[in-house]
């Protein structure tokens, strides 16, 4: 390359980095992510998970010897089982399958449920060609959001769930001041994006937010169908916080709910064609009123505007002599 050549390619990079502008920095300090490791496919779990229904046993779960566990695959039978270990705000993988045999219709066919914190309900039903109410199908937050769409398989196919859950936020008297809030894909499908879960899913009543601890257990129902279950595994989420965060920093992250902050958007700046925009419309909105007033005046008719001009005009008032001076000359 010639020294012309490159004194001109440094000339266009100059000029390039000026265009582009002063690269902006928040001043917050942030530590580094720590490493995970993901499954060798994308359903297995990656290095940090916590295994609930695995290859081996029902350990994880309180009431897991009332199921039948048989080659990592668990059935649902006798009564719900709850995780010995209690979660707040997770990452949820899990496969299940409605029974091979269809059997009855709509709320009794391969129904089962996800519980999370023992409380919030995602449904499990065997959907597929199954008409009931459309908040109680597969993906629904039970009574209170559908899901958007059908993902459902054919009956003994499986199915998976991948839900991120965050908790509801209170405050000191433990009133809920951000709701809970539920995220839930399908067999790939979203179904469920950031839903603001309205309270406890119950059958018979309307949502409300029970008092429960930041953590509880997960759970899963027995409905009398023998739903089964196999690849299950949990992440606790936990955010990454910020080590340092400068006084005059606007962009602090909170462990809440950024519903509950206050968000000020920054007003858009002005061109020169803008600003003489505005300014012309705000010369018009002056103008506009004197317009108008000339507009009445013509639009008056010839006899009114003779019995006001055929008006006696007030006499101006004589000035007043000043008291305090005599009228007679010194």
């Amino acid at each position: 390359m010639s020294m012309r050549s490159f004194l001109a390619l440094v000339c266009c990079l100059a000029v390039a980095s000026i265009a582009c502008g002063q690269e902006f920095k928040s001043g917050i300090e942030w530590p580094e992510p720590k490493v995970v490791t993901p499954g060798d496919k994308p359903a297995d779990p990656p290095s940090d998970a916590i295994v609930l229904i695995g290859t081996e046993d029902l350990s994880a779960w309180n009431g897991g010897e009332k199921w039948k566990f048989e080659d990592g695959v668990a059935t649902a039978a006798k009564g719900q089982i709850k995780t010995k270990q209690k979660f707040g705000d997770i990452q949820l993988h899990m496969e299940w399958a409605s029974p091979d045999e269809v059997k009855g219709s709509g709320q009794g066919r391969g129904n089962s449920g996800v519980f999370l914190m023992d409380t919030y309900e995602i449904q499990i039903l065997d959907s597929y060609d199954n008409t009931t109410y459309f908040d109680g199908q597969a993906g629904a937050v039970y009574k209170q959001s559908p899901p958007m769409v059908n993902a459902m398989k054919k009956p003994g196919q499986w199915n998976t769930y991948d839900i991120i859950f965050t908790k509801p936020v209170r405050n000191e008297k433990a009133d809920v001041i951000a709701p809970a809030r539920i995220t839930v894909i399908h067999n790939g499908v979203l179904l469920q994006n950031s839903y603001p879960i309205r309270g406890s899913t119950h059958w018979h009543k309307a949502p409300e937010y029970d008092r429960h601890k930041d953590a509880e257990s997960i759970s899963l129902q027995f409905h009398g169908n023998p739903v089964r279950f196999r690849n299950m595994w949990v992440r606790e989420i936990q955010p990454i916080e910020p080590t340092f965060v400068p006084e005059d920093s606007e962009m602090v992250r909170y462990r809440a709910d950024w519903s509950t902050e206050p968000i000020t958007a920054t007003p858009p700046q002005e061109s020169e064609s803008d600003k003489e925009e505005a300014g012309k419309k705000e010369a018009d909105q002056k103008k506009a009123p004197k317009k108008e007033e000339a507009k009445a005046e013509k639009a008056k008719p010839k006899k009114e505007k003779m019995k006001e001009e055929a008006k006696p005009q007030p006499k101006a008032e004589e000035p007043k002599q000043d008291a305090k001076k005599s009228d007679k000359p010194e």
